[in-house]
């Protein structure tokens, strides 16, 4: 599975929000601070923390710590 701690690290930095504020189960409708503007944001730091390109059609599931994880494994595995 994908290093949950490095995606909550990532996900925090996005958003400004320190580490601990971003549980490993976060999803976007929990933290005020992931709104639209933000996820660009979280999208954009994740292309460039695991050295990838996310398609725009993938946007919309890539909201939670969880899924980013489970895409990830998929892409990465």
């Amino acid at each position: 599975m994908a290093d949950t701690d490095r995606i909550r690290a990532v996900i925090a930095a996005a958003l400004k929000l320190s580490p601990e504020r971003v549980p490993a189960d976060a999803a976007m409708e929990a933290l005020p601070q992931w709104d639209s503007v933000g996820h660009v944001n979280v999208i954009m730091a994740i292309e460039q923390e695991f050295d990838l390109y996310l398609e725009v059609e993938d946007f919309a599931r890539l909201t939670s710590v969880p899924a980013i994880a489970a895409y990830l494994d998929t892409t990465q595995g």
